[in-house]
C-alpha cells in the first residue's frame, strides 16, 4: 500500500474534493503556518468552490484567505479564533455568510456528533512516515502537541497530511495514528519556525501588571483550593504568567504538590512541573520552545486532544476537573459577561479559544485585566460581544481592587477576611469611569458578520459590521 504522493494538487484530487465541501486545518503552526495558504492555492487552481474552511483558528499569516473569499472558492468559515489582521476584513463585510466562532471545545463536539462534519483535513506534521503515523514534537517545524488536529483526523471523511520531515516507518511515539490517514504529501516547509513558536514568553515588568499579578496569586491562596491536588490553567500573557510566578512561590514555601496544569502550555508552566508544583501537565498546545522540548523528553508533559481538553459531550473533559483558571478579557461588563472576540472599536481581533470551556469547568474562573487600556474602560454596563457569559465568571482582578460575581459570595467572604481589596463592580466601573471618562457607544453596522456559538451550541451573540 502506498499512500505517499507527489504533490498536494494530487491529493486534493485524489481525496475527490469537490463544490461545497468542507476541508480542515488546525493551528499548532499559528503564525508561522504554510500548509492553510499553500493548499487553498492548489483548491483553487483546481477550480474548486463554495467551500467552507473549518479552522481551529485563523491568524494573519492566513490573509491569502481573503482573496478565495472574494473569488468564491470559500464561501463559509468556522474557527474558534481569528486574529486582527484577517478580522478586521470579516468584520467589514468580505463574506456574506457570517464566520461561525466556537470553543476549542464545542468544535470538536460538533465534528463528532455531525454538525460539522469535515470532507477533508489537511494535517500540517512536523514529522510524518509513509503511512501516516504523525508528531508534533520532532524535525525543524516541531510545535509540540498536535492536540487540535485529533479530532479531525479521527472523524473526517478523508485525512491529508503535509510534512516537511518524512521518516522511516514506523514513526515512534505518534500523536495521529495511520489508521486515520489517507495520504502523505513531503514539502519542502510547512511553516516558519519564528512564527509558529517563540523562544521564551515573557513575565511582565509593568507595575500595573505586577500589582494585579500578586493579587491574583492571593486571591487564589485566599480562595481554599490552593492544596494538595490542585490543578490550574493559565494564558500567556505577561500579567497572568507573572501570576503563576507569585503562585509558584506560594506553593514552593506551603510545599503544596498539584495534581496537573493545564491547557496551552508555556515554559513557565514547564519550570513549575519541574519544580515539583505539578506532577503532570496535560497539554493541547505548546506556546514556546520550552514546552515543545519538555513534551518530547518528560513522560509526565502529556499531549491531549481538544475533545479530551474541553469537550461539553465526551464522558469527562479536564476542564470538568480544573480548580482555578486565569484569563483575560477585552472588556468585561456589570453582570460579568466577557468579551474577547472585538477590540475596542468592534473590530474581530480574537476568539473565545477555550476561554468560555475552561469557566464553565473550573471551579474558580478569573478575569486579570486593568481598568483601562489606552484610556478606554474594560469595564461597561454591556460588552459588544459575549464570548463567555457572566455566570460562569468568578472574579475580576484589577489594579484598583477585586470585584466577585455576587453568585460566590463564600468567596466574597474568603477575599475580605483575608484583607484583600474587594469592591462591587458598579464601584470599579465608577472609579474607572473617574479617569477615563464614560466613552461613546460605538456604531454598528446592520449586517451580522459573525456568530459566536456557545460549547453547548446555544448562540450566544452575534458580531455587527463596523465598516
Amino acid at each position: 500500500m502506498n499512500k505517499l504522493v507527489t504533490t498536494i494538487k494530487e491529493a486534493v484530487e485524489l481525496s475527490g474534493l469537490k463544490n461545497g465541501m468542507t476541508v480542515s486545518f488546525h493551528h499548532h503552526l499559528r503564525n508561522g503556518d504554510y500548509v492553510l495558504n499553500m493548499v487553498m492555492e492548489e483548491i483553487a487552481r483546481l477550480g474548486i468552490k463554495d467551500l467552507t474552511v473549518n479552522a481551529s483558528s485563523l491568524f494573519d499569516v492566513h490573509l491569502p484567505l481573503i482573496e478565495h473569499i472574494k473569488n468564491g472558492v470559500v464561501t463559509n468559515v468556522s474557527a474558534d479564533y481569528i486574529s486582527g489582521g484577517l478580522g478586521r476584513h470579516f468584520s467589514c463585510g468580505v463574506m456574506e455568510n457570517p464566520v461561525s466562532f466556537r470553543t476549542h471545545g464545542g468544535r470538536p463536539s460538533d465534528i463528532i456528533s455531525g454538525k460539522t462534519p469535515i470532507d477533508v483535513a489537511f494535517i500540517a506534521a512536523p514529522s510524518c512516515d509513509p503511512m501516516g503515523n504523525c508528531s508534533g514534537k520532532y524535525g525543524k517545524s516541531a510545535c509540540g502537541s498536535l492536540g487540535y488536529a485529533m479530532v479531525d483526523a479521527m472523524h473526517a471523511k478523508k485525512v491529508v497530511v503535509i510534512t516537511d520531515n518524512l521518516v522511516k516507518y514506523p514513526l515512534a511515539d505518534w500523536s495521529i495514528s495511520e489508521t486515520n490517514v489517507d495520504y502523505v504529501v513531503s514539502v519542502e516547509e510547512i511553516g516558519d519556525p519564528k512564527g509558529i513558536v517563540s523562544g521564551t514568553t515573557k513575565i511582565t515588568r509593568d507595575p500595573v501588571g505586577l500589582v494585579m499579578a500578586s493579587m491574583a496569586a492571593k486571591t487564589i491562596e485566599a480562595s481554599g483550593l490552593l492544596k494538595d491536588g490542585f490543578s490550574f490553567q493559565t494564558g500567556a500573557g505577561g500579567a497572568s504568567l507573572a501570576a503563576a510566578k507569585f503562585l509558584k512561590e506560594i506553593m514552593l514555601e506551603k510545599n503544596i504538590r498539584g495534581s496537573f496544569g493545564l491547557g496551552g502550555i508555556t515554559g513557565y508552566m514547564v519550570d513549575m512541573l519541574n519544580a515539583g508544583c505539578f506532577e503532570k501537565l496535560l497539554d493541547v498546545q505548546c506556546f514556546d520552545l520550552s514546552a515543545v522540548e519538555s513534551i518530547k523528553n518528560n513522560p509526565n508533559h502529556m499531549e491531549i486532544s481538544a475533545q479530551h481538553y474541553a469537550s461539553p459531550t465526551a464522558k469527562s473533559a479536564v476542564v470538568d476537573s480544573l480548580d482555578v483558571v486565569i484569563l483575560g478579557a477585552t472588556e468585561i461588563d456589570t453582570d460579568f459577561n466577557v468579551n474577547v472576540h472585538t477590540d475596542s472599536n468592534g473590530y474581530i481581533m480574537g476568539g473565545s479559544g477555550g476561554h468560555s470551556d475552561t469557566a464553565a469547568g473550573a471551579k474558580l474562573s478569573m478575569i486579570i485585566a486593568p481598568m483601562f487600556r489606552a484610556r478606554l474602560p474594560i469595564i461597561t454596563d454591556r460588552v459588544n460581544c459575549i464570548s463567555t457569559p457572566g455566570k460562569d465568571i468568578d472574579v475580576l482582578v484589577t489594579q484598583g481592587g477585586i470585584a466577585v460575581n455576587p453568585k460566590n459570595s463564600e468567596l466574597k467572604e474568603r477575599l475580605v477576611l483575608s484583607g484583600l481589596p474587594v469592591i462591587s463592580i458598579e464601584e470599579l466601573k465608577e472609579k474607572t469611569e473617574r479617569i477615563t471618562g464614560k466613552p461613546e457607544k460605538i456604531k454598528k453596522g446592520d449586517r451580522v458578520v459573525a456568530e459566536v456559538v456557545g460549547r453547548n451550541g446555544e448562540i450566544l451573540d452575534e458580531i455587527y459590521s463596523v465598516c
